[in-house]
């Protein structure tokens, strides 16, 4: 059994869909459009820029959750689903996933998006483990709007995946060949823990050091983003 490994957003998505998440909720009334917007384009492009502070940026992003019951939350964003990422699981997308599933191989969603917007787009993609930036939850089981563990971001992500196999009893060493696939610079140190790392729509700064590595390239569509 060999291990695939997927990042999301501008990945397997054409979007970002932390962005866009935040973006629903503006347009649904949830927040106040106008400041939030200004507040998510800025970490957007912080982002992008490979300058991202993850600590602030989750404080930022996980606040509505903690604003709102788990079941009023978990209806905006079936909600979500059927109007914003549905329509852009694109078959390119399904079909390189499908394509390790086909051979057998141990799949998984590893994004530094937060669980609770990511575990439906993982299902949606039938892709079983997800490892993504923990959410914590209080006692009476509403979210606190804090992270919880590492944060699946940049180094986070090795060690976050290294805990998700041990957890079924392997290391990311110890496959003979592993896929990791992204498009962002902020992948890189997990791109260079696996056999075989894969650029897919990749930002500059990704595609630069893939040429220069000798790393494949892969478009499934076009643009860049978390």
């Amino acid at each position: 059994m060999h291990l695939a490994l997927f990042d999301l957003d501008h990945t397997l998505l054409p979007i970002d869909s932390d962005y866009e998440w935040s973006r629903f909720l503006v347009r649904t009334g949830v927040l106040d459009g106008e400041a939030y917007e200004r507040e998510n384009d800025r970490f957007y492009r912080e982002y992008q820029a490979g300058t991202l502070d993850i600590q602030a940026f989750l404080r930022f992003q996980l606040a509505p959750l903690a604003a709102h019951p788990r079941a009023t939350l978990d209806a905006w964003h079936r909600r979500f689903m059927a109007e914003v990422i549905e329509p852009r699981i694109l078959p390119q997308a399904r079909a390189l996933v499908e394509e390790h599933r086909a051979r057998g191989d141990l799949l998984a969603l590893v994004t530094a998006t937060n669980a609770f917007v990511t575990a439906p787009i993982a299902r949606a993609f039938g892709i079983e483990h997800l490892v993504a930036t923990g959410i914590e939850i209080g006692a009476d089981g509403a979210y606190t709007g804090r992270p919880k563990g590492t944060p699946s971001f940049r180094e986070g992500k090795i060690a976050r995946t290294a805990e998700w196999l041990a957890s079924l009893g392997h290391a990311l060493d110890g496959f003979e060949r592993s896929w990791f696939y992204s498009d962002s610079r902020n992948d890189i140190p997990l791109l260079e823990r696996v056999t075989d790392p894969v650029a897919t729509n990749p930002d500059d700064v990704l595609h630069a050091t893939a040429l220069e590595r000798g790393w494949p390239v892969v478009r499934l569509f076009g643009g860049t983003g978390r």
